[in-house]
């Protein structure tokens, strides 16, 4: 690979321990009683924000309580990124497209992974109700949205990356971009016929 895209390379992976820093996720509501929002940030090792605000709120309509230890995932998740920025800054120095390629896989896969799971949790949370609950409504979940909008009772629920979230994406970006460069350096240019 040309110089150029081994240090784009490194660049990328190296960006990745941003994330061990920085809040990855983030779920915001708004309702007429809370006009100025309330707000969660995931980040690769705990939560943040108005978190037991949400959780006092949560109690009324049977939902579990949001806090660090219910995710086994926080003891590993700064690991990963660790070992996928090692892993980023070997392929760089090791210059080979079969690096970058199975460096842009794994990071697709963790970044699948990462929303699946954040699915499932959200799946169960929303759905794993408290039948004791004061505030019972036949028929409704409170699932959070993966990404984007939805609806929850009275409250607008918006679900977005948050600075890590790019920079994720922006990583995957430019090694996608920079595998598919070399890609095209590398072919043969074809004949010209008269």
């Amino acid at each position: 690979m040309k110089p150029i895209s081994r240090v784009m390379i490194a660049l990328a992976a190296l960006s990745l321990l941003v994330l061990l820093f920085v809040p990855i996720w983030r779920i915001d509501l708004a309702a007429p009683q809370y006009p100025e929002g309330l707000f969660i940030q995931i980040y690769a090792d705990h939560f943040a924000g108005d978190v037991e605000k949400i959780n006092g709120l949560n109690h009324y309509i049977g939902m579990g309580t949001i806090h660090d230890e219910m995710f086994p995932e926080f003891e590993y998740l700064p690991k990963v990124l660790i070992g996928l920025a090692v892993f980023g800054v070997l392929a760089a120095v090791w210059g080979k497209r079969q690096g970058l390629f199975a460096g842009l896989i794994t990071l697709t896969v963790f970044g699948l992974w990462a929303l699946y799971d954040m699915y499932k949790w959200g799946y169960s949370y929303g759905h794993d109700l408290d039948p004791r609950a004061a505030i019972k409504v036949e028929g409704q979940a409170y699932q959070p949205p993966l990404i984007g909008h939805k609806k929850l009772l009275n409250f607008d629920a918006w679900s977005t990356p948050d600075t890590g979230g790019w920079i994720l994406f922006g990583v995957l970006a430019l090694l996608a971009g920079v595998y598919f460069l070399e890609l095209r350096r590398k072919r043969p240019a074809k004949p010209i016929t008269a």
